[in-house]
This record gives C-alpha cells, sequence and structure tokens, in this order.
C-alpha cells in the first residue's frame, strides 16, 4: 500500500526492569543493548525503512531528554515530522491523543501508528508486512493492535484475547494484564492467547472519537495543552501547567478496554520488548555455552547467564542461569528467572532516598578520596582567607565590603546585614579549623560595625547599611536574623564576649515581632506582608543548630524541632522529591511559576542540615529526606554540559534558571559530605567530583583567592564582581571537606 502512515514514537519510560542500567536520567531506550545504536535510534530506523507510501516520524519524549533524543535523530530523515516534547509525564493515552491532534491538524484523517521506542523486532520489512497488513481495517475505522503469538508462558507481558478471525484479522475480546505462572499456562495452553506489544494503528478520526466516547477530560485536557504549545527548530513544546492538567492514564485502560470492535493482527515478526535481563539472554549472541557476555567480563564456567560489566572489570567463576550485572556505582545479581523482580529492588531504594535509581555517574568521578585536599588547603589558607581579611575588611568605615573587584579591590557598595553577619561567621569557622590569622580582630570589628551601627529601635537588625554605616533599609528581615545568630552563635564558640548578649537580644526579638502569631513558623518581615518563602526557615535552622551546639541547650533544638515540622508538611513534596520555595499565607504553594519553582542548591542545604538534626535529636529517618533531596537535585538539577547544578528548575525537572552559580556548587559538596556513611552509598567519589567541578568552572578560571559567581549554561562567566556573601559557602564546605579527607591517626 502507499498511503500515507504518520508514525509516532512514544519514549517516555524509565524502564525500571532494567535497573541498575537503565535509570530517570538515562532510560532503557537510549542504550546501546544489542550493539548497532540505541533503541530509540533503531526504532526510527525501522520507521524510515518504510517502502512506500508518505511516512513522516514523530518523537513523543520527555524534554529532560532533549538532548539525548537530538543526538538519535541526527542524520535521520523524519520525512516532515520532529519531536513533541512533554514537560512532564502523562501516560501513554495523553501521549496519543497527543499523536491524534497533530496528525489532524497537520495531516488530516490519516492512519496512525504508534510505537515503543524500546522494543527488538526482526527486521524492519517483516514489521511494514505485518503493519500493511492492518492497514485495511484501521481505514475502516477499527482500532488496530498487533500480537505475538507466545512461545511459552510468559508472565511480563500483556496479552490479548482473540475470537473470530476474517482474512487474517482477529476480533479482540478483551486485554488482560501480565498474569501470574498459571494463568500464563493457561493462555498458553488455550491458544487464542497473543502478547500484547503496545502497537496501534488507527484512523485519526476514529481514535479521536474514541477519546469523545471514553475519556473527554484527557481529549480535552491534552488539545488545551496542543494549542498553547511552543514551537522551534529543535521541536514542539507543551506548556507545563496545561500539560500537567491532563488526567494520568494508559491507553489500554483508557480506551482500549472500553472500544468495541478492536481488530488484532498476528506480528509476522519476532519480538521481544527488552523489559528483563532474561530477555536480553533470549536475544543477545550467546557463547558456546549459552552466556551472553558484555563489557570488561571475565567468566569461568559459568552457563546460560547474562552478565555485564560498565566501567569495570567483572569476573564471575561457576554461575549457572543467573544476571550479573554491575555499573560504576551498583551491583546486580539475581537468577535470571527471578530479574524481572528487580523493580522490587527499585522500589526500595526510591523509599529510602538512594540516588542509584534517578541518576547515572559521571565518567569523570575521581575514585581516590582526599584528591583534592591540598588545592584546596593552599587556595583556602593561603589565597583566600589572606585577600578577604584584608582587601575585604572595611578599616575605614567599618565592617566589611560588599564585594571585590576581579583586580582584587574594594567595590563601594552598600553593605547587607548578610553579608556582614556571613563575614564574621566565615572567620569563625576558619579560625575554628586552625587559620591563624586574626579572625578574633575580624570577628571583633564585624559585630562592632553590626551591633553599632546597623539595630534597630526594637532590638532587630536594619537589612542594609549605606558604605559609611549609615541606615539604608531599616526593614526587619527573617532572613538577615537568621544570618545574624548564625554569625553570633560561631563568634561564641570563637570567645567574642559579646555575641552571646547580642544573640539572647535576638531571640526576643524574632520571637516578640517575627514569629507568626499563628505558630505556623516565621514572618518574610516584621511588617507581616509578603509571601511566605521556606528559605528564611531553612537558615533559622540552621542558626538554631548552631546555638544548640555553642550552648547545649535543647531549647535551641525544640526551636528547630518547629522548623522540621513545616519542612515535612509543607516544604516537601513526596511525590517529586522536591522543595518547595514561594508559598501564600497558609503555606500554599504559591500560584503560577513560582509554585513550580525550586532550587538544587537549597536541596543540597536542607540534605545537610536535615542530617544535622536527625545526629542531634535521634529522628533517623530525617536521613531518608535529605537523601531524597540530593538525589531529586542530582537527577533533575544539574546542566549535563557542565555538571554544575542550575540556579532552579520546576518540580518536573526543567531547567526555569540556566545559569550555576558557585554557592550551590559549594553546597553539594557539603551535602554529600553529609550524607556519606548515613546508610546510602559510598559518596567519596563523588565528593571529589562536586569538589573538582567547583575549582574547574569557579575556582580556578578567576584571580587568586577569587572566584567566579555566575555562569551560563555553556561554562561562559556572567559575573562582573566577587560577591563577599559567597565567601562562608565556600569556606564552610572546603574546611569541612578538609575535616573528612584528614588522615587519621
Amino acid at each position: 500500500m502507499t498511503d500515507r502512515i504518520v508514525s509516532f514514537v512514544m519514549s517516555g519510560g524509565v524502564g525500571s526492569r532494567l535497573w541498575p542500567l537503565s535509570r530517570e536520567d538515562n532510560p532503557k531506550q537510549f542504550h546501546d543493548l544489542s550493539g548497532d545504536g540505541s533503541m530509540l535510534a533503531k526504532t526510527l530506523r525501522r520507521l524510515a525503512a518504510r517502502s512506500g507510501g508518505e511516512t513522516p516520524i514523530f518523537l513523543i519524549a520527555s524534554e529532560r531528554h532533549a538532548e539525548r533524543v537530538h543526538a538519535d535523530l541526527a542524520g535521520l530523515d523524519l520525512a516532515g515530522g520532529g519531536p513533541l516534547f512533554e514537560p512532564t509525564g502523562r501516560n501513554t493515552a495523553a501521549a496519543v491523543a497527543l499523536a491524534t491532534l497533530r496528525t489532524l491538524s497537520e495531516f488530516g484523517d490519516s492512519l496512525v501508528l504508534v510505537v515503543p521506542s524500546d522494543h527488538e523486532i526482526s527486521t524492519a520489512r517483516q514489521f511494514w508486512q505485518s503493519i500493511e497488513a492492518g492497514a485495511e481495517a484501521a481505514r475502516a475505522g477499527r482500532l488496530v493492535v498487533f500480537g505475538i503469538k507466545p512461545a511459552q508462558p510468559e508472565t511480563g507481558y500483556g496479552y490479548i484475547e482473540v475470537a473470530a478471525e476474517s482474512g487474517g484479522i482477529f476480533d479482540v475480546s478483551r486485554f488482560v494484564e501480565k498474569p501470574d505462572l498459571a494463568t500464563a499456562q493457561g493462555y498458553l495452553k488455550a491458544g487464542n492467547f497473543y502478547w500484547n506489544t503496545g502497537i496501534f494503528l488507527f484512523r485519526a478520526s476514529a481514535m479521536r472519537d474514541a477519546f469523545a466516547a471514553f475519556q473527554p477530560d484527557i481529549w480535552q485536557a491534552t488539545e488545551a495543552a496542543y494549542r498553547a504549545a511552543t514551537s522551534d527548530l529543535s521541536g514542539l513544546y507543551m506548556p507545563l501547567e496545561l500539560y500537567a492538567a491532563i488526567p494520568s492514564n494508559s491507553i489500554d485502560y483508557a480506551i482500549m478496554e472500553r472500544a468495541k470492535d478492536i481488530a488484532m493482527v498476528p506480528a509476522g515478526f519476532r519480538w521481544n520488548d527488552l523489559g528483563s535481563w532474561q530477555s536480553l539472554l533470549d536475544v543477545g549472541p550467546s557463547d558456546s555455552r549459552g552466556n551472553v557476555i558484555v563489557g570488561d567480563v571475565v567468566a569461568i564456567d559459568c552457563e546460560n547467564s547474562y552478565i555485564r560489566g560498565d566501567g569495570r572489570l567483572l569476573s564471575a567463576i561457576g554461575m549457572k542461569d543467573v544476571a550479573i550485572v554491575s555499573t560504576a556505582d551498583a551491583t546486580f545479581v539475581a537468577p535470571v528467572s527471578h530479574s524481572q523482580h528487580v523493580k522490587k529492588v527499585v522500589e526500595q531504594l526510591e523509599r529510602s532516598g538512594r540516588l542509584e535509581t534517578r541518576f547515572t555517574p559521571a565518567h569523570d568521578r575521581v575514585i581516590e578520596s582526599g584528591a583534592w585536599r591540598r588545592r584546596v588547603h593552599h587556595w583556602l589558607f593561603q589565597e583566600t582567607l589572606p585577600l578577604w581579611s584584608t582587601s575585604g575588611v572595611d578599616e575605614r568605615h567599618g565592617g566589611f565590603h560588599e564585594a571585590l573587584g576581579f583586580d582584587g579591590s574594594p567595590l563601594m557598595k552598600p553593605k547587607r546585614m548578610r553579608t556582614q553577619a556571613r563575614q564574621v561567621y566565615a572567620f569563625a569557622v576558619a579560625s575554628a579549623r586552625g587559620w591563624d590569622g586574626p579572625a578574633d580582630r575580624l570577628i571583633a570589628h564585624g559585630i562592632d560595625f553590626m551591633a553599632g551601627k546597623g539595630r534597630t529601635d526594637r532590638g532587630g537588625w536594619v537589612r542594609t547599611l549605606n558604605v559609611d554605616g549609615s541606615v539604608a533599609d531599616a526593614t526587619e528581615d527573617t532572613y538577615d536574623h537568621s544570618c545574624v545568630l548564625l554569625a553570633l552563635a560561631h563568634a561564641h564558640m570563637s570567645g567574642n564576649p559579646d555575641a552571646l548578649r547580642l544573640g539572647e537580644e535576638t531571640f526576643a526579638f524574632l520571637d516578640a515581632h517575627l514569629e507568626d502569631s499563628r505558630m505556623t513558623g516565621f514572618l518574610e518581615t516584621s511588617d507581616g506582608e509578603g509571601e511566605r518563602r521556606s528559605n528564611p526557615h531553612m537558615h533559622l535552622l540552621e542558626a538554631f543548630l548552631a546555638w544548640h551546639q555553642a550552648t547545649g541547650e535543647r531549647a535551641h533544638l525544640r526551636r528547630a524541632a518547629r522548623i522540621i515540622d513545616l519542612f515535612r508538611s509543607h516544604f516537601f513534596d513526596p511525590e517529586s522529591w522536591t522543595l518547595g520555595e514561594y508559598f501564600d499565607a497558609e503555606w500554599k504553594p504559591a500560584a503560577g511559576d513560582k509554585g513550580l519553582w525550586t532550587e538544587p542548591g537549597h536541596h543540597f542545604e536542607w540534605a545537610s542540615l536535615l542530617v544535622d538534626f536527625a545526629e542531634r535529636s535521634g529522628q533517623a529517618e530525617l536521613r531518608g529526606f535529605a537523601r531524597k533531596l540530593y538525589a531529586s537535585a542530582i537527577a533533575s538539577g544539574l546542566n549535563r554540559a557542565t555538571g554544575l547544578a542550575y540556579g532552579a528548575v520546576s518540580r518536573q525537572g526543567l531547567p526555569l534558571d540556566l545559569a550555576s552559580r558557585s554557592w550551590p556548587q559549594a553546597e553539594a559538596v557539603k551535602a554529600a559530605i553529609a550524607l556519606n556513611g548515613s546508610g546510602g552509598p559510598d559518596l567519596k567519589p563523588e565528593i571529589e567530583a562536586r569538589v573538582g567541578r567547583l575549582f574547574r568552572w569557579h575556582i580556578d578560571p578567576a584571580p587568586l583567592g577569587l572566584w567566579i559567581d555566575r555562569i551560563d549554561e555553556r561554562g561562559r562567566s556572567l559575573a562582573s564582581d566577587v560577591p563577599a556573601s559567597i565567601f562562608y559557602h565556600l569556606v564552610c564546605a572546603l574546611t569541612q571537606y578538609l575535616d573528612g579527607t584528614a588522615e587519621k591517626g
């Protein structure tokens, strides 16, 4: 036949049954499982191999995987098709509705072919012969599916029960889900059950009518998103807010199990969904003893086993009927017959917040712990502390300069209270870690300026001072008070005589003027106006823990516990493992884009603070929350080109602020240090990689003692000066790194 068939490849799955190879950030369809290209690329080539007729090829994929998709599309003629990107997954019913809408709007009432992206099919010729065999039924308005005659009682596939046959086309009686073994054996014996390939052929109008009859809500919501989509040369992009509103359902449940007069064509090709390690053993090239060996593997006296080593040598002796899959950070071992149950492992890892289900480790991970130790020590104690303890100090007007130029000279900018406090904190931390500079004098210098120039009449602290110390902005801001409290706690531990009194006065002001009268956290400012944010509460948690460390008083731990309660009840989203930033007065996510805004850097900060609180309070379950925040930030919040954290991403993992600042990279180091040894994976290689990226992109390109605070998505500098407010992030993270890699003995 020469009719137009508009083809759509569904590429939104994760393929968790092939863990640890397939993961959320690098799922099964992007892997080369058979030695001749990724599964997605093979699927696209198969569709392009149709010998006659117009065949536009479209791809429906996650926007998170856009870079990988474009790599697989390179050099392929899609005959007028292209990628359609989903900002968040809404299951296969939405994808089929989107395919139908695209076809109707661009090609009219044409035939539509929908195929998975990650199945193994014998030949393109046999594939298209089977598809063409179903074309007449599809043109007549029937929804057509393609089935495989079972060769064994398979429990990993869905089944199609068929009835009458006419001209090689069967009527479908029902669809059934993956059965247990006894039921599958019954299906095999009955002879009228076929494996469901998940391949569909239909006229666009027929599927539109089916949605109108059975799932009008899905159709209408998908249509609204499609009409509002934006496009450029790289593809069509669905709007997040509208697409996320589409009800999530599979095409089988939504349409196929409800529609009448469905036809099934017995497929004339060999097929495997490659959904388990058993399936890869079945189809892979085997040696004389039935083993499929992939990668750097030494196998002795092994039989009928799938053994794969990615990135390191894997050796096995005497294994029979097993699957062994080793990656850079995880190893899976099971009898091949039980390999389908790997999802149970994934589910358990997900519950505990393990990173290995969502993120594929980078190839540049350094194995040796402490590899950056000498460079870090020199930069801290020989470069940056000497510079900021001299050029960063305003000896004329008091306090510390807000920023330095790249020539090391001070810039005359207004002095924020948070920056003054953070400099005090940084010098106190450096002193505690052995810095022999004038820390006591600098701490006193900063506190004298803050207390002498920056107090309000009610005993609080102003937001901003002018260079000469006069008040520029007298707003009493919770964020600034948290920074002051943090500085005073560490100043007290350093022996400053005024820090304890000032801290007590600040706590009194906090309770009287910044605490919400409803006992639901703290206001943004003392006037009580404006939105609510999680970030000031995070810094209050940091300050409360510091005061508990400084005094040992459990009252400070109780204060911290109230912030933890807010984290559990309002800030943390257990489904996406993300942390909200903006809220209304009732702690509901803010409307619009602000409600979707998350910052990887804050995920890292919260992770280390949760571990700290867990150790002090005994609430060990908080480590699981910390691991989830870290995993979410690593899996969804990194720029793959640089390995750095983005400024912000949506709850669905789409970049919102493509720039990378230096402080989130420092906080990533702290989080990895805190989580290492807390019941999760060995993060020492990850710690080294994080420190390495911080130096590679932010510190080493800058003059001695300085850093490039902000770079774009390609690693190019966006910085015009060096903000002092970042100094404390770097000092704290890198001193913790030195502590963690110090030689024992």
